[in-house]
């Protein structure tokens, strides 16, 4: 049976038959897997709020209590404390706690610089990922890549599980529409981890330049893709739940249009609404709050749908609530922005919708792009396929 035909019947399984292993170990929790490369060098750590190896361990602290020589820290978007809204610009800083430099890599640059590496022997990654092509933790993984390799600096991922990993769909990004969030031709969910993928970036020549990383992958244990994992922190602001994480696939469209998709409420990416939708059924209010200071539609009431009383489908992006949106709003000439064929990687799902084609119809044009990239896709696992 052929890797398509495996992923259609895995999204035929409500996600209770899915396995269950609480005993997975991230790689940073397998110090004694990776300390020997880190021992007599400098380092400098990729990390933020998730990068803990228990409930109450950073990675950092628990370097620094190894005496590890750690000499500076770089952060991805949202910064090393996660606290930045989505999209702000986080500059340079000092650790409160340690004391260490943090270089910012969502801020004045979005590559390490031979500056910033000039005091680095070896660097390392971790940080948790939701398996979706926009969220924008794998291009700064990319990016770093690059940065290891035009500087000849060994690069470390310490892999963590893919919440999303147990399934791959959505349209291939199309390299003309190629943006920070989406580097590279793979579909909205590629099922893969941080680790897997930074194999196929390597493998495939993707790197600017075609430059090959010298990567090492610390994997985890007692991990495989079919996984149901639960993150224990929130990997950004507004992702705050299992449920907000298994629908961001499917919400996340809605930064491509006017509408809210809740930002500003205790419900991110779990409602969608507009003022302008029939003024029945549920209702919420953006707020500015910490991690959404200036979210869409602002102290606007708005209707809409609310997810929460559904259970999400954690198999398959679900283009019913776009769908709907576009069809129920009156202003259908703006009811897009410019930023959804950056989401959708193409300009076609947008013209999709707006032919009024069905979710069905849309989600069999991608299957030839899926049956593709699953053939990629499987030579850079390394963990039990679903």
């Amino acid at each position: 049976m052929n890797s398509f035909l495996k992923l259609l019947m895995l999204c035929c399984l409500p996600a209770t038959l899915l396995a269950q292993q609480p005993n997975v170990r991230t790689a940073a929790q397998r110090t004694d897997a990776y300390l020997p490369l880190l021992k007599g060098k400098r380092v400098g750590l990729l990390v933020n709020q998730t990068s803990m190896i228990s409930p109450s361990a950073h990675l950092v602290d628990s370097l620094l209590s190894l005496k590890v020589n750690i000499v500076k820290i770089f952060s991805p978007e949202h910064g090393f404390r996660g606290t930045a809204d989505a999209g702000e610009k986080v500059g340079n800083s000092r650790d409160s706690r340690t004391g260490l430099p943090i270089v910012s890599l969502y801020g004045s640059h979005r590559q390490a610089t031979a500056a910033d590496l000039a005091d680095v022997d070896v660097l390392v990654f971790d940080v948790q990922d939701v398996g979706v092509r926009f969220y924008t933790y794998i291009s700064t993984l990319e990016e770093l890549m690059v940065s290891a390799a035009e500087n000849n600096k060994p690069l470390i991922v310490l892999d963590r599980p893919n919440p999303n990993g147990h399934y791959i769909d959505g349209p291939i990004l199309d390299t003309r529409f190629r943006s920070f969030v989406g580097m590279q031709p793979i579909p909205t969910v590629h099922g893969m981890t941080v680790g897997e993928y930074a194999k196929m970036l390597n493998g495939e020549g993707w790197l600017k330049g075609k430059v090959q990383c010298a990567l090492t992958v610390v994997p985890c244990e007692n991990y495989d893709h079919n996984t149901m994992y639960q993150l224990p922190v929130k990997p950004s602001p507004n992702l705050p739940n299992m449920r907000s994480i298994y629908l961001y696939p499917s919400t996340c469209l809605f930064e491509g249009t006017v509408f809210s998709l809740g930002r500003g409420t205790d419900k991110p990416f779990q409602v969608y609404g507009h003022p302008l939708l029939p003024k029945n059924g549920f209702s919420f209010t953006p707020k500015s709050v910490p991690g959404a200071k200036s979210p869409v539609l602002m102290d606007s009431l708005c209707y809409g749908f609310d997810l929460t009383t559904i259970d999400p489908l954690t198999d398959e992006i679900d283009l019913s609530y776009i769908i709907n949106a576009y069809q129920l709003f009156p202003e259908k000439a703006r009811f897009f922005n410019n930023f959804f064929d950056k989401l959708a990687g193409n300009d076609v799902l947008r013209k999709q919708i707006q032919q009024g084609m069905t979710a069905e119809a849309i989600r069999k044009s991608w299957e030839p792009g899926l049956q593709r990239f699953a053939n990629i896709r499987k030579k850079y696992l390394l963990y039990t396929d679903f």
